[in-house]
Parts: structure tokens; C-alpha cells; sequence
């Protein structure tokens, strides 16, 4: 459990993957929703879409829980073991599988940037296997995270 705390911290995941509490030193994750993905409650700020058009931007909200580019706004998941709606009834090959392939569950939908699942899914087995027991042993959180917007829904809502 000791190696997956190492790889989750030293791969960064609590900076898109948890909300922020702002201190003097700057945004930090908030030790009370660790790695629970794009807070629920907060409505998605108004985009500009002629930022995000070839060439120009990829944008992300204040606390780094969301990403808007050219494939839409993909939200932060939810990593802790909360049975509805976080990892909690997931099977570490779930786990491993979602990394290797790049799909949701490991079979469902894309896993969307900037999710750097391609390098994290070059890590061995065992690797794979420890970051999910340390994710299991997280404080559960409740936060059923928005699912992913295409950028014609981005558009739409204009």
C-alpha cells in the first residue's frame, strides 16, 4: 500500500483529481475531498470557445478539476472507494485495464484528456495493483462527478 501512496503522490493525481482550498502558498488539495474527482455542486464557468479552436488553448477551472479543449469538458473522476459513486465496487483488474486501454471500467467510454492514461498504463502490474489498494483505502466521498461534454454540447450551450 506504501507503493501505490508513493506512485498516486508522485504521479501528481490529487492535482486535477482533487478539489483545491486556497492558502497563502497557493491552490492545495482539500485533505477532506482527497482524489474526489470535479466537485458536483459546481456548475461549469462560462468557456470561450474561439480559445479552444486548433492551435490555441486547452482551459481548466480554477481548481484544475476540469479540462475544455477540442474534445469537449472532461471532469476529474472520483478515486475514492464511495460505492456509488466513486471506485468502491471496482476490481483492481477494472483498475488496471482502465489504465492500459484508456476506456472507463476498462471497457466502457474514452477516458478523455488530460488524463495521461498512456504513460500511467506503462507501469508494471504490480504497480497498477498498488495505486488501486491505495485508492481503496481512502476516505470515501460522495461526489457523483458530471459526466463528460462533447464540444457540440459545449456549443449547444451557448
Amino acid at each position: 500500500m506504501q507503493r501505490g501512496k508513493i506512485l498516486i503522490t508522485a504521479g501528481g493525481c490529487a492535482d486535477c483529481h482533487s478539489p483545491k482550498i486556497f492558502s497563502p502558498q497557493g491552490p492545495e488539495p482539500d485533505p477532506k475531498r482527497l482524489l474526489s474527482g470535479y466537485p458536483a455542486e459546481n456548475l461549469l464557468p462560462e468557456v470561450d470557445l474561439n480559445l479552444i479552436q486548433p492551435g490555441k488553448w486547452v482551459l481548466f477551472t480554477q481548481d484544475v478539476t476540469c479540462a475544455v479543449g477540442l474534445w469537449g469538458a472532461s471532469f476529474a473522476a472520483n478515486l475514492t472507494p464511495d460505492n456509488e459513486t466513486g471506485i468502491g465496487t471496482w476490481q483492481p483488474e477494472m483498475f488496471i485495464n482502465a489504465m492500459r486501454t484508456g476506456k472507463h471500467l476498462g471497457a466502457g467510454r474514452p477516458i478523455l484528456p488530460p488524463m495521461p492514461w498512456q504513460g500511467i498504463g506503462l507501469l508494471s502490474y504490480e504497480d497498477l495493483r498498488a495505486m488501486f489498494a491505495y485508492l481503496k483505502t481512502l476516505k470515501p466521498v460522495y461526489n457523483k462527478v458530471p459526466r463528460p461534454l462533447s464540444i457540440d454540447q459545449l456549443t449547444a450551450s451557448k
